[in-house]
């Protein structure tokens, strides 16, 4: 009987070890890497993230991301024809083949820059959206500092090495979840395995989209003193994830490792809808007001993303105080909602009022203000 129990003890003790490992992330022979979830921008794994590398053609990420954000604001049209330069048409590395002195379609360019990773087409189109590379430059910088790229310096389009041309992994992360955010019809082009210009076919050289069919993107890039890099991602079920390599010291290793990082994420994480927008959560007392409460919820769907036995453990705490004095406008702060896995806070966000609470006339606020005052001078009137 004892020795039964015994084996049952252990059994259940292993369980629980079972449910609570988590491993740690592959191993990998790169300079930097990140694994992000970009929705609930939350880093899974990462290795020297923050520390300057050279982007080499990842650099064409931020090209079209500027392009598509002067198409979004109706600054450049896809139909617009792009007077192609000697310095476009001479442009050394991957190219499009766009020949000097002839008009190609903004439409044309921008599959040459992201599917044929063409030099061609970005200086082409740096010229005709900057006016000049440099002018076009001023732009991709002052895009990076307003999306918070803190360790990112550009000098030119296409990413040809310059010792002043520098990024980090967890920037290019920032900066391809804001072009999926904002541009997804531009960011749909990335997907694409190939395209035929000049009757000249070119296959995308990110060989993930072949590998995986999650995977829709996005850029690769290689120097001599880049080593081999790769912005990846792939969406399953309600997450995407996002990776950045940086110095692979091969082709097919920069492919392995972006896959084994994406297959960590999707095997150990996963991200669940914790809360629906404008879901009346609580209840508010209002004093003062043509209602006596007000009903209170988040704004926005809460998606949190954690390791998947994770789960079973959160804890949602509200933060707010009763007795608010009416005015209350719709979509108010009142409070804040904190969800806590494992004693840490996972997610913070804002409790707000669901409606609109109009005060009472004069009069009516007149005895409201009383009756608080006669409560609060026996505790009665606290949250």
């Amino acid at each position: 009987m004892k020795k039964i129990l015994s084996i049952l003890i252990l059994s259940q003790t292993l369980l629980v070890q079972a449910q609570s490992f988590l491993p740690p992330p592959p191993e990998l022979d790169l300079r930097s890497y990140i694994l992000i979830e970009p929705n609930t921008n939350t880093v899974i794994a990462e290795f020297n993230s923050d520390n300057q590398i050279e982007p080499a053609s990842m650099t064409k990420v931020m090209t079209s991301y500027v392009i598509a954000d002067q198409i979004d604001n109706d600054l450049i049209q896809l139909d617009d024809k792009v007077l192609v330069s000697n310095k476009a048409w001479k442009m050394e590395g991957s190219r499009m083949f766009i020949e000097a002195g002839k008009k190609v379609p903004v439409s044309e360019l921008l599959k040459g820059i992201i599917i044929q990773s063409g030099n061609d087409a970005s200086v082409a189109m740096a010229e005709y959206t900057g006016g000049t590379e440099d002018g076009f430059v001023d732009l991709m910088n002052a895009y990076a500092g307003s999306l918070g790229l803190r360790n990112t310096l550009f000098q030119n389009a296409t990413g040809l090495p310059d010792p002043n041309h520098f990024t980090s992994t967890a920037d290019l992360a920032k900066l391809t979840a804001s072009f999926i955010k904002n541009f997804p019809e531009h960011y749909s082009i990335y997907k694409e395995k190939q395209y035929t210009y000049n009757d000249i076919k070119q296959l995308n050289r990110n060989r993930l989209l072949w590998k995986d069919d999650s995977s829709d993107g996005v850029k690769t890039g290689h120097t001599d003193s880049a080593g081999y890099c790769l912005i990846g991602s792939a969406k399953r079920g309600d997450m995407r994830l996002i990776t950045v390599i940086a110095g692979s010291p091969s082709d097919n290793a920069r492919f392995d490792s972006s896959q084994r990082l994406l297959e960590y994420g999707f095997r150990f994480f996963a991200t669940q809808k914790q809360l629906s927008k404008e879901q009346a959560l609580k209840e508010v007392t209002i004093w003062g007001g043509q209602s006596d409460s007000v009903q209170i919820g988040s704004k926005e769907d809460i998606y949190v993303t954690l390791p998947r036995m994770a789960f079973k453990d959160l804890v949602v705490n509200y933060n707010y105080k009763n007795n608010l004095k009416a005015p209350i406008a719709k979509g108010q702060v009142i409070g804040s909602i904190d969800i806590v896995s494992q004693d840490k806070i996972v997610s913070t966000s804002e409790l707000v009022a669901l409606s609109d609470v109009e005060a009472k006339g004069f009069f009516g606020r007149l005895w409201s203000s009383i009756w608080f005052w006669v409560l609060s001078l026996f505790g009665l009137a606290s949250d």
